[in-house]
């Protein structure tokens, strides 16, 4: 057996040992808790203005929570990278994606006077490469596991203008644009979809105001410096210039219904950028706009059944062309199915369509601090697609959630096995080192929250 094989034997059997060991162990806590005496007293029914789960000290609510996992290239491509990808872009490796440290002080979602909270997040992981704002801990460390700041924020509720009144977050905190979250628990799958990656921001540094005009609409208002922006140019910030956001959301059909709009508006590109792909763009990065634009609309059918539908478009005024004029798009639509099996497995499928038109969004890394030096206005080493006159992805994603019984102890225990297989179906070759039309890939992780 070749050196090349015995390490891929090595990985793969690794992650199998992963995912038998969480399983094993899943299972000795779901069977200690089955083994509790008959006569035991139950536990009482919490209040319906209960608290979630998890440890609190004077109100204010301490966790963690990981997220690690095994992501397979069928391909095992030389670089290493799976295009297309980004938290999960590293080939046949174990990763601790996250190590999710919060402190948080939550608002009522009852409350009909002032009241006010807070939540401080930071990240310890590979997802880290992606989220940074610019200058905050991007630059510590060149090794894949790095330190960021998630959110640093204050939280209100006032009685203003409406019975519902506004919800206020000010600081820095995840954008509230798109379906798919940088928390992995909230999420279908471990891998993400090309309208996660690559159509929306990340994280804001700004005011958001949430105005309830009656229960069943919610109008979304920000003033923000950009996507992982804060402030001070050229250190916080890639240009000089304020961006914003607008929106709105519904509730409908008793919550069987829920629809979120948003659009946010602001220049992107940085003000310098030598050795990229806009050379000497200079003060022209503050006159023009990149527009992201994102719909989602979820559906529950009954209690086991549920559709989500995602639409987004972005386009970046200053993007190169592949004409030569200035102007990039890309566009995307992608389809969500959950059917709950049981009370502990959730049956999931994803499928995605996402046109890149000028190939000028979709873009992989190889060098750990490529997605923060692309920010930032900086040329990394990066692999783009092979075609020259855009691409067209089709992907499409299978798996389940295993959520099993546990203690008390623990807030959130998830296992996540899937596959996926992604396409070009405009003829280029994206895939493994720009060698192939299509690219198998299959994975797991465990998503463990105290």
């Amino acid at each position: 057996m070749t050196h090349k094989k015995m390490l891929r034997s090595s990985t793969v059997m690794t992650a199998a040992t992963f995912a038998m060991t969480a399983v094993i162990a899943l299972s000795m806590a779901a069977n200690a808790e089955d083994a509790k005496p008959a006569d035991a007293a139950a536990a009482p029914t919490p209040a319906a203005d209960a608290p979630p789960p998890g440890y609190y000290v004077n109100g204010i609510h301490l966790g963690v929570q990981f997220d690690a996992g095994f992501y397979g290239n069928a391909n095992n491509p030389q670089s290493g990278v799976n295009v297309g990808q980004s938290f999960t872009d590293r080939s046949n490796s174990i990763l601790l994606n996250q190590a999710l440290f919060t402190v948080e002080k939550a608002l009522d979602k009852k409350a009909t006077d002032y009241d006010f909270g807070f939540k401080v997040q930071a990240m310890y992981g590979t997802d880290a490469r992606y989220t940074h704002f610019l200058n905050e801990l991007s630059n510590v460390t060149s090794q894949r596991t790095q330190l960021d700041i998630v959110e640093v924020a204050f939280l209100a509720h006032t009685p203003w203008l409406t019975e519902g009144g506004m919800d206020f977050t000010v600081g820095q905190y995840p954008t509230m644009m798109g379906f798919e979250t940088i928390d992995p628990s909230t999420n279908p799958f471990y891998s993400h979809s090309y309208i996660f990656n690559y159509s929306l921001p990340f994280k804001h540094t700004g005011a958001l105001a949430v105005t309830h005009v009656i229960p069943e609409l919610d109008i979304y208002t920000q003033i923000d410096t950009g996507n992982q922006t804060s402030f001070g140019s050229p250190g916080g910030d890639n240009n000089g210039a304020i961006a914003g956001m607008v929106g709105v959301g519904s509730t409908l059909m008793d919550g069987n219904l829920t629809i979120l709009a948003l659009s946010h508006f602001g220049p992107e590109q940085p003000i310098g950028m030598p050795g990229g792909t806009l050379p000497g763009v200079g003060g022209l990065a503050n006159k023009y706009f990149r527009v992201y634009n994102d719909a989602f609309v979820t559906y529950k059918y009954d209690d086991k059944l549920s559709f989500t539908t995602e639409f987004s478009w972005v386009h970046d005024a200053l993007g190169y062309n592949t004409n030569g004029q200035k102007g990039a798009d890309a566009y995307g639509a992608a389809q969500y199915v959950t059917y709950a099996l049981t009370d502990t497995i959730a049956l999931n499928a994803r499928g995605e369509i996402f046109r890149d038109q000028n190939n000028f969004f979709v873009a992989s890394f190889p060098n750990s601090l490529g997605p923060v030096q692309a920010l930032g206005g900086r040329a990394p080493a990066t692999l783009l697609p092979a075609a020259i006159t855009g691409t067209t992805y089709g992907a499409i994603t299978l798996g389940f959630t295993y959520k099993p019984a546990v203690p008390d102890t623990i807030t959130t225990l998830l296992i996540r096995p899937e596959v996926r297989y992604d396409g070009s179906l405009s003829g280029g070759k994206p895939y493994n080192d720009q060698s192939n039309s299509g690219a198998f890939f299959f994975g797991a992780d465990v998503v463990l929250g105290f």
